[in-house]
This record gives structure tokens, sequence and C-alpha cells, in this order.
């Protein structure tokens, strides 16, 4: 699950060029002149048009038979007779043959991340079991028109791993990269501001009325839950029941607030540990194994030539302080390995976390819309903080660490440096609101996580009247595809928005932890 996040400058990947929806039934838009492939020359009505579902890069068996096309909307709502775009839009029969008649519409994490390569993990999780499901690819994603992508990351971020988290040589492959794509982006036509939260709740808004349903259950995870709050907040008709899993709330995310996280997560990571007796008796003082590692690496790291876990040739990779953080946080080593790669990195083998980096070196292409990424983070995560915020915040999480490993917030390195050459309108003042609702809502989180820390489900859930908040032990980040209990709750939920059954979660504890030879 290490593709799902929030977002990582480091790890996120791109597509060079936009692979084909195909032809759409019913006609579709002139393009204008200077404009990109599936734009249309201006905005009109919301419609929803049929067509072909996404010829991804691994068949999906459930689009055989979903229903498909795109939403066509306007690119920025603001600007009227402006030009449309085209979101990708498939919906997946139910199970049932006798199914309940309000959807489920699913709303990705990221952002960025492609909709359509999630699809195995809902229908595996049941979501489709007793009503149709409905996925959208969030505007510039995927599958959509256009597909705000990058390339120009991709290639540097494969040659990033050759290097320490925060090291110069990595911030200017960075940042010429991001240069280098919204260049390309605003020369074709593209309004990079108005890829935001705000125009993304109202695509899904169009998307319920354009598709004629009248009522339909949210279900998201991570940036989807930021952006299901936002939807619930300025577009609550139709909305029967919102499930929000791995929670990111609008109110309080910024971008010093991974820090808090990180420590959460990997604090309970730590304490599962020390409650099991096995691993407590043999990964003493993992808090201070850590400590130990990340100043020394900090001081002198490691250049290792290292395999990723699932093949492939040799590459060099870097292991300083900042990235062993970061591997811990981004889930290259799985919280169950955990201690056993602390504990034999301390004994000099850093072989898990050199694997873990090694992963990053081949970039997923055609996975992610760095554009989009950069739009949402720097108009609504970005303003108002500073480097020092995000300094201050690494320094109240874990005292002690180095600066160089303490200033760069995790998984979003060199920031700052980013949304300065990304250059979109600030969109913080009417983002971060807390959503005030009486529609009937579940909050799910695992105590493993360390992207969206559990703690988050509190600041979810406080103006939510009729909420039902479940932490499951021992799962990180996107906790339903994790989680049996959490499959049957939300089940529950859909079933019963007001009175799920949450009876599972009680007898759950974290699995045992990887226990290697001493």
């Amino acid at each position: 699950m290490a593709k799902h996040t929030l977002t990582t400058a480091a790890a996120a990947a791109a597509l060079a060029c936009l692979p084909a929806l195909g032809p759409a039934a019913g006609g579709a838009s002139a393009t204008a002149p200077g404009q990109p492939a599936g734009t249309g020359a201006t905005a009109a009505g919301p419609r929803f048009v049929p067509g072909p579902c996404p010829r991804t890069p691994e068949p999906i068996e459930a689009l055989a038979t979903a229903r498909c096309g795109y939403l066509e909307v306007p690119e920025n709502r603001s600007r009227p007779g402006g030009r449309t775009i085209r979101l990708a839009v498939a919906v997946i029969k139910p199970v049932s043959a006798e199914p309940a008649p309000d959807p489920v519409v699913f709303m990705a994490g990221g952002p960025g991340a492609d909709t359509f390569d999630d699809i195995p993990f809902l229908i595996e999780s049941g979501l489709n079991k007793d009503r149709e499901l409905i996925v959208m690819a969030q505007r510039g994603n995927l599958y959509d028109r256009p597909n705000l992508a990058c390339p120009e990351v991709d290639r540097a971020n494969e040659k990033t791993v050759a290097f320490g988290w925060d090291a110069k040589e990595a911030e200017r492959l960075l940042l010429t990269a991001y240069a280098e794509c919204r260049n390309r982006l605003t020369a074709d036509g593209t309004d990079l501001s108005a890829y935001n939260s705000t125009e993304n709740a109202a695509d899904f808004a169009d998307l319920r009325t354009a598709l004629g349903i009248p009522q339909w259950n949210v279900y998201g995870y991570s940036y989807g839950t930021n952006l299901a709050l936002t939807y619930l907040r300025l577009h609550p008709r139709g909305i029967r029941a919102v499930g929000l899993d791995s929670p990111s709330p609008p109110q309080v995310t910024v971008l010093p607030w991974g820090w808090s996280s990180a420590r959460e997560g990997i604090d309970a990571v730590f304490d599962a540990c020390a409650a099991q007796p096995a691993c407590k008796s043999r990964y003493p003082g993992l808090r201070t194994t850590l400590d130990r590692q990340i100043a020394e690496l900090e001081a002198r790291p490691l250049t290792l030539n290292a395999t990723a876990p699932a093949g492939g040739k040799p590459v060099e990779v870097v292991l300083d302080g900042g990235t062993l953080l970061n591997m811990m946080v981004g889930y290259n080593v799985r919280p169950v390995d955990l201690p056993a790669a602390l504990d034999e990195l301390g004994r000099g083998n850093p072989q898990r976390f050199a694997q873990g980096r090694a992963k990053d070196a081949v970039q997923p292409t055609g996975q992610t819309a760095h554009g989009l990424t950069q739009s949402v983070a720097c108009a609504e995560w970005v303003p108002g903080t500073s480097e020092p915020d995000v300094l201050a915040a690494g320094r109240e999480a874990f005292p002690g660490w180095p600066r160089t490993v303490l200033a760069q917030a995790p998984q979003l390195p060199f920031e700052y440096g980013v949304c300065k050459a990304w250059k979109v309108a600030d969109n913080a003042a009417r983002h971060r609101v807390a959503t005030v609702s009486s529609v009937p809502a579940l909050v799910i989180s695992g105590s493993f996580d360390m992207k969206t820390g559990a703690n988050y489900a509190k600041d979810a859930s406080r103006t939510l009247s009729r909420s039902t908040s479940v932490l499951v032990p021992g799962i990180g980040h996107w906790v339903v595809p994790q989680s049996k209990c959490a499959q049957q709750v939300l089940a529950s939920f859909l079933a019963r928005p007001t009175a799920p059954d949450t009876g599972c979660v009680a007898g759950l504890t974290p699995q045992p932890f990887t226990i290697t030879p001493k």
C-alpha cells in the first residue's frame, strides 16, 4: 500500500502521455485550436458522456462489465465560457441481485493517485457487494483530459535515491523538474489554479446530478477524506452517509502536520512491540535505537548497492537520517518488520532499508498526476505556514533529532521551493473550514498510520454530530483493504448508517512482529 499516500515529492509517479480513454459514444465536444486534446472550447452544463472503459496497464476484471464514460465539466467554474475538461468515470455492477438503491461513490487518496488502480482493493473489500460502486478520476488524474502528469518529476525521482534526503543535488533535480512540468502544462492552456479541492468537490456534485442519482454514499481515504468533507460541507444534497478512512480533515491539514502523524504512528508500532513478550524481549529500547540511527546516519550516510524486493538491477542508494525516517513513514519497510529492520540496522545490516529505498529507483509511471498533487498542496496545505513552522513541529515530535532531518516535512521535501515554482492561487481560506453536518459518518483510523495519524479522527468527528469513530489496532494507512473487521464495520455502516456494528474491533490486536534470530 506504499503508493497510497497524501502525497510524496520523492516517491510519487507520473505519466509522460495520456492513455486513450477511447472514442466516446454520443460524440465528444469540439476541441479548439491550441487546446489539449479532449478539452472543449467553452464550458457548458456538466454532462455524462458514455464511452469505453479506460485501458489500464493491468486488466481490471470489473471494468469488463462496468458502465464507463466521462464527466464533462468546466475547468474553472469562476470563469463562465472557459474550456471544459473530461473526467473518467466507471459505474461498477453490484454483486447482489437485489442491490440497495443508493450507490457508493469513491474518493481516492493522493491527491493525484490513480483512482482506477484502487478498484481491485475496493472490490476485494466488498464495496460493490450490495450496491453499485462509482469511481471517478479526480480532475487532472490518469485517464482524464487533461492529465497533469509530470514525466520530468518521474525522471528526477529516480535519480534522487543516489543522494541524501535533503541533499542539494536532490533539491536541484526536483525543483527543476517541477518548473519544467509547470511550464509545459500551462503552455498547453491548463489553469493550474483550478485544480483544487473546491473544484474537485463540485465535480462530484455534478456527477451525481449527471447520472440522475437521487442519493448516494461517499467513501474516501486519505486525501479522499479531505475531499469528502469538503464535498459534504459545500454540496450536502443527496449524501446519505460518509465513510472516512485514514482522515485528513481540511481544517488541520497543513504542511507541518506530517510530523505529529509520524510520531504517533511510530510510537504505536513501538508500543505494540513492547506489548508482545517475544518482540519486547528481542528488541528492547527501540526508541533509543531509532534516535541513535537517525543521528549516526545523518552524520555519516551510507552509500550502498541494493536491489528492490521485487527484483531488478542493483542501484546505488544513500541512506541518511531523513531517508530512514521517510522509509518508515512511506511504508517502504512494513510496520510488522520495523523492529527487526531497526535492530539489524543497529547491528550493521541496513539491507531492509536499502531495499526499501531501491524501490523508488524505478517509478511506476502512469500512476500519479503530480500536477494535481502540487496544485492542491500549494494552494491548500502550504499557505500560512513557513519553513520554521515545519522545523518547530519536527522538534516537538522528535526532540534532539538533527535539524537537517527535521527541516523537511515527511514525504514532502523542498515543498516551499516547489510551491514557489508552481505558482497557484491561494485557496486555503475557503478550504480550511471544519465541516459541520448531521449526515451519518464513519471515521476509521489505523493505529500504525504514520501519514494521517489516528488522532486526526477527533478533528474529523468533532463537528459531525452523528459520527462513529473506530480505531483498528496494528493497521497503517488506508485501513479497510487491510482489515476484514474494518470491512465488516463499513458494510454495517452502509446498511445502517446511524447504528453500525463495531463489535469486531474490541477483540483485535496487532499481528505478531517479525522476530529474527539473535
